[in-house]
């Protein structure tokens, strides 16, 4: 398989948009994601992949708590906010209307269509992104909605490249 290939069949599968925020030691962090899905259904699991050159990576290796929130076709701002500001040096919060769950996870209250989580496992396959399986411990829907698709987002410069990787202490 070439990589060509590998980029159309994945192009063509347009996935929908999240932004991933955590929390751990009093340092909040949050991303953009696009590889993410659901991954049983009794107990209800979410499994979501983290890019290693993120500082929302490093944070959630530290969590233990997660929120999914789901951005529709009119939250181009925050995947903007979320996917191409560096959080090493930015506070992707400021200015926005949050609040904290009992974790002290970050709940966006643009995004009323979530979920929280609660990781049960990581697998790190040694490739530049993290697979976090969690338990769904809560989820809110505010309707039917249109997802916002990675293709509306492709033209986003990430703050780091996927072949950066985090120097680890």
């Amino acid at each position: 398989m070439t990589d060509d290939a590998f980029g159309t069949l994945m192009a063509s599968a347009d996935s929908s948009l999240i932004v991933l925020t955590t929390a751990a030691e009093n340092e909040r962090a949050g991303c953009l994601v696009g590889f993410h899905a659901q991954s049983s259904i009794t107990p209800q699991h979410y499994c979501v992949w983290l890019s290693k050159a993120n500082h929302t990576y490093r944070v959630g290796l530290r969590a233990a708590h997660f929120a999914v929130h789901f951005l529709t076709a009119d939250d181009f701002a925050i995947a903007e906010r979320f996917g191409t500001l560096s959080g090493e040096d930015t506070d992707k919060f400021a200015g926005l209307d949050f609040d904290l769950d009992p974790h002290g996870v970050p709940l966006l209250e643009a995004c009323p269509n979530r979920m929280s989580l609660e990781r049960i496992a990581a697998l790190d396959d040694g490739s530049d992104h993290v697979c976090l399986t969690t338990r769904v411990s809560s989820a809110a829907a505010n309707g039917s909605f249109v997802p916002l698709r990675l293709s509306s987002a492709a033209h986003l410069d990430p703050g780091h490249s996927s072949d950066e990787r985090a120097i680890h202490p």
